[in-house]
């Protein structure tokens, strides 16, 4: 079979639980690329095909994953994003919303001395600017020495998933269905204006999502009151105010709740002006009194490993202690069940570049009906779940070793949202 080539974080979870399935399948190693080697310039594509001798026509399939977990990697891609990076690597192409203005952006030599401070959100539409020029600069190179080299999950793909605000318009452009945005980004500048909009369009529920946030940072389940203007705010983001300096956001890793309009405002303005989507506030179906979804994982266009995420709170991601339960034990029959596939099934299938995604599904109170709310193209890190005896990367190998192939050609195209991909 093609060799596989892994850019990501060595050591880590994900690149340790897939190397075991490898071998446990009897497959050779995957050939590892550190993020952290390619952004400081101590590898290449062009060093890693010489390395796993794939020169001379031989292609291979390659794999992104996850870029977190290490902040060394974080802070070199804060440092890519900046306004004054190299041009050469200042490719923004991939960037769903290229030409929104990253607010007070940090030069080169400032995001390179961030110290760390755990949890702390430093710039994340900086971040992500970053980690789109990576793409950009990874897709390229790979076109270049391997034309027919295949992906598991493009490039493109992956930035259009990463950003919640352009994967609606994706999901919409394909039928799929989605919770009601509240308006475009572009005409949600703050926190003012978002208040008048939902008072004019009678939204007083809402998710504010930070546009490319991952495990529940920069989300907020947001709720006013018609009559009397009470607000509630449940987040993940903390706050630490300062007195000679702009107040800093971390993510808390433990919901939040806060009523005071001048702490829900500062949060809200600083989602909104590093890139946010809005959307109607569904009421999840309930078990035993909990409110829960359903993280389905998808491959190759089959879905597979799946959980619900059971919590006594509107934000149900598995690290903030909800209960992982089976869709037999929250009470979906066999049909709905089916529902969720299908949905879920649908909603990768809207990017056509891709093979594997975590897609999160929510069935409303009322007639279950589903709706998708996140697409992750990193989604398939899922503990004690089992698939026809294999564990998520067993599966997904295995599927691969059976040279299943809807592995995406580089440079497929994926249809686009009536709007051009680079504006807003």
């Amino acid at each position: 079979m093609d060799r596989l080539i892994l850019i990501g974080n060595p050591g880590n979870r994900r690149t340790e639980g897939l190397q075991e399935a490898r071998r446990k399948l009897g497959m050779p190693p995957a050939v590892v690329v550190p993020y952290l080697d390619l952004l400081r310039g101590r590898t290449s594509l062009e060093q890693t095909a010489e390395l796993a001798e794939l020169r001379g026509g031989r292609s291979p399939v390659l794999r992104l994953d996850a870029p977190g977990e290490l902040f060394e990697v974080e802070r070199e891609l804060i440092a890519l994003g900046a306004p004054d990076a190299p041009a050469e690597l200042a490719d923004d192409r991939l960037l769903p919303y290229g030409a929104w203005n990253d607010p007070q952006p940090l030069p080169v030599k400032a995001a390179l001395s961030i110290q760390e401070q755990r949890g702390r959100l430093y710039h994340p539409s900086q971040w992500f600017r970053g980690y789109g020029r990576l793409l950009a600069m990874v897709e390229k190179r790979a076109k270049e020495l391997w034309p027919h080299g295949r992906w598991i999950n493009a490039p493109d793909d992956i930035a259009a998933m990463f950003d919640k605000r352009y994967t609606h318009r994706v999901l919409t452009a394909a039928n799929v269905p989605v919770p009601k945005r509240l308006a475009p980004p572009e005409q949600l500048p703050d926190y003012e204006t978002l208040r008048e909009m939902m008072s004019q369009r009678r939204l007083h529920r809402l998710f504010i999502k930070l546009a490319a946030g991952s495990g529940a940072c920069g989300v907020i389940a947001y709720q006013t009151n018609p009559v009397t203007g009470a607000e509630l705010a449940v987040t993940t983001i903390g706050v630490e105010s300062y007195n000679t300096r702009p107040p800093a956001y971390y993510n808390a890793v433990k919901l939040r709740r806060y009523t005071g309009s001048q702490e829900i405002r500062s949060i809200i303005n600083w989602l909104l002006a590093h890139g946010a989507h809005i959307e109607q506030w569904i009421a999840k179906a309930a078990y035993m009194g909990h409110s829960y979804d359903i993280r389905q994982l998808v491959v190759g266009g089959e879905a597979c490993h799946r959980i619900a995420r059971v919590s006594p709170t509107p934000i149900t991601n598995l690290h903030l202690r909800s209960q992982r339960k089976t869709l037999d034990e929250v009470g979906l029959n066999s049909s709905e069940q089916d529902t969720v596939k299908d949905c879920a099934e649908r909603a990768l299938a809207a990017f056509g570049g891709s093979t594997v995604a975590g897609v999160d599904v929510l069935l409303d109170s009322r007639l279950k009906k589903p709706y998708i709310v996140d697409v992750n193209p990193f989604g398939d890190l899922l503990y004690r779940v089992e698939y026809s005896g294999c564990n998520p990367y067993e599966w997904e190998m295995r599927r691969l070793g059976e040279t299943f192939s809807p592995f995406s050609p580089m440079g497929k195209e994926r249809s686009e949202p009536a709007e051009r991909k680079n504006e807003y």
